[in-house]
């Protein structure tokens, strides 16, 4: 029987791709079906248009989940006060160098496993998913013990307010403190995506946000037998929810999904495997880093102006997480067709995925962009009823609109060095465009200047747009096609 459907534009380089049977080649809502439930397809085979589908909704659905308990989390604590959003603004400039860390580590994931399940190498596509969990667990152990010990004085430094200092600090003790969930989730995701197998990576998140959000309500402000903990309770919630999900992880990782299953016999550690993957994620680390200190200084900055101005950078900062996950999912699902075409030997294949996505993700976000210019206050007043909180994150949302066109270029840019093991180059770049631009331009125009947050979000806008623009010329130069990993 005949099952290659192919369109005249799924080929890439001339290189006809035969449609395996196991592939869907019916109305889009069985492709659909197919996306959600995973197939054992071959990325590097299938036509292109079809590849990037079966990836990318699943992707993007994982990340549409998170995101939503992000603005739903924010929504809730909100109710408690312009301080206990500080609270966890600042909280969150210290777990964002934790998320450097898993994102970088996670990029590293990605490109190893994607490129070993290219190569037809799926045992040692195993014990780089075992390598990587170990390393994980022991990364974060030194953030829980400063976030238990220390959660007090961390807030200090960043210049927290009486209340947060009195009653915001064991939200910050058990975010920190049970940082090994967020470690986990983040990258036995990415050997899921690495593999292929989006879909597990997406149930996980919508296991573990959707008890995130019954229990953020439950926990902050009590019901029934359950005390109101306040935002200790927002803290506790996220824990046992993000801590169900890395069961779940476990549980596939062991049992086997279609693209990769790791036996016993691999549990132990082979140091040559965890070398090449700490090697690869140093640069993804690093990027990461300057990119999440950066966000730190800026909070610093805000915090010296007041509570307010945190608040309000906060919501807006969770808006905006909340509308481009999805870019992020599609540039997600750029990063494993190119690890995986690389190890396939199609370099061709890999850049027109990244293309065919770019515009996909440009599409989207100029769409997203004329709801923040059209609504950027009504948008924060969803979250808030405080005026000033409101005006403030409302003039962010439409700054960050001007610039989106270029946003979701760099979103798929970066990933697709990410994705051939090239962390290196974007390191470079954000160490430039995020310290030696960003911070200081924005310290300029809010401090100096007198333009309070205002200048911090044209700083950002500047180095943001640059940054943007300059990730993907270097993108089309076409070095990273030879990255090995």
């Amino acid at each position: 029987m005949n099952t290659d459907s192919r369109s005249p534009g799924d080929d890439v380089d001339g290189v006809a791709a035969a449609l395996p049977e196991h592939v869907p080649t019916g109305p889009l809502w069985a492709e659909l079906r197919d996306a959600i439930r995973g197939t054992g397809a071959d990325y590097t085979k299938i036509p292109l248009r079809r590849a990037v589908f079966l990836l990318a909704v699943p992707m993007v659905l994982e990340l549409v989940l998170e995101s939503t308990f992000a603005v739903v989390d924010i929504f809730f604590v909100a109710k408690l006060g312009a301080s206990a959003v500080a609270t966890v603004g600042l909280t969150e400039s210290y777990l964002f160098l934790l998320y450097a860390i898993a994102m970088g580590l996670a990029m590293a994931v990605t490109a190893v496993v994607a490129r070993r399940i290219g190569e037809h190498r799926r045992e040692a596509a195993a014990v780089s998913a075992v390598q990587a969990i170990w390393i994980a667990a022991l990364a974060s152990l030194p953030f829980a013990v400063a976030g238990i010990v220390w959660a007090r004085e961390l807030l200090q430094l960043m210049g927290a307010d009486a209340w947060t200092l009195e009653h915001g600090y064991r939200y910050m003790q058990w975010a920190l403190g049970s940082n090994a969930v967020i470690m986990l989730l983040f990258v036995i995701n990415a050997v899921f995506r690495g593999a292929g197998d989006a879909s597990s990576a997406m149930r996980v998140l919508w296991v573990a946000n959707g008890l995130n959000i019954v229990l953020d309500p439950l926990l902050i402000f009590g019901f029934g037998p359950v005390p109101a903990m306040g935002i200790e309770g927002a803290a506790i919630a996220t824990t046992i929810g993000r801590g169900l999900g890395v069961m779940m992880q476990l549980w596939i990782l062991f049992r086997g999904g279609q693209h990769i299953r790791v036996a016993a016999s691999q549990l132990g550690w082979d140091r040559a495997t965890a070398l090449n993957i700490v090697r690869t994620s140093l640069g993804g680390i690093g990027q990461m880093i300057v990119a999440m200190t950066s966000w730190i200084f800026l909070m610093r900055i805000l915090a010296s102006i007041g509570s307010e101005a945190v608040a309000g950078a906060t919501i807006a900062i969770r808006i905006m997480m909340f509308t481009t996950m999805p870019a992020w999912g599609m540039s997600n699902a750029a990063a494993t067709l190119v690890g995986q075409n690389l190890g396939a030997g199609e370099p061709g294949r890999a850049e027109a995925s990244v293309w065919r996505i770019g515009w996909y993700n440009m599409a989207y976000l100029v769409a997203v962009s004329a709801l923040f210019f059209a609504f950027p206050r009504e948008l924060v007043a969803l979250f808030t009823a405080d005026a000033m909180v409101i005006d403030i994150g409302g003039e962010w949302l439409r700054i960050l609109s001007y610039s989106f066109f270029v946003y979701g270029w760099w979103m798929v840019a970066v990933q697709a060095f990410n994705g051939a093991g090239d962390t290196v180059t974007p390191t470079k770049i954000n160490l430039v465009f995020f310290w030696l631009i960003q911070i200081p331009l924005c310290w300029y125009l809010a401090l100096q200047l007198d333009w309070q947050q205002t200048g911090v979000f044209w700083g950002v806008f500047v180095s943001e747009t640059a940054v943007g623009l300059f990730t993907l010329w270097l993108f089309t130069r076409g070095r990273w096609k030879s990255a090995q990993v």
